[in-house]
């Protein structure tokens, strides 16, 4: 149970992050030159987001089935940076809809250009700060799981 358990949160957290990375830094690009402006690609992705935002809420709870069940002196570390994924998740979520707001979708136009770039460099420091949260989290996961790995079985000692 334990390698499936790790298994499936390590696939779920490649599929949240990874498909963070890989939307932003080959999608965006490659449809902002297909369709011929970065503002239809932002209408795209501003529908992609909501779905990102709901896979990384997903993958947070997800995970909170290894922080119950892996305890290491890590765990506070662990805890901690779990709570700054998920409160930059929230962070991100608030930045969207004031984003939202900012966008008239019929008429296809920014209503005030200047404070949406404003919120939008935030986005995108806020997204970079939980890249390297994930990254940090994924470190000292897999120092736990390897320092719960070498300790002994208590289960063998009685058999």
């Amino acid at each position: 149970m334990t390698v499936f358990r790790r298994v499936v949160l390590l696939w779920l957290l490649m599929f949240w992050q990874g498909g963070f990375l890989f939307y932003g830094g080959v999608v965006v690009t490659i449809g902002s030159d297909e369709l011929g402006s970065d503002f239809a690609q932002g209408l795209i992705t501003r529908r992609v987001t909501d779905w990102l935002n709901l896979a990384g809420l997903i993958v947070l709870l997800a995970w909170t089935w290894d922080l119950l069940a892996e305890r290491d002196f890590r765990l506070l570390l662990r805890w901690g940076t779990w709570l700054f994924l998920l409160g930059s998740l929230a962070w991100l979520a608030c930045l969207h809809l004031r984003m939202e707001t900012l966008i008239d979708t019929h008429q296809r136009q920014l209503l005030d250009d200047g404070a949406f770039r404003h919120l939008h460099r935030w986005y995108l420091r806020v997204s970079a700060a939980q890249g390297a949260g994930a990254v940090a989290f994924v470190v000292w996961t897999l120092q736990n799981w390897r320092a719960a790995d070498r300790r002994p079985d208590p289960r063998a000692a009685g058999g």
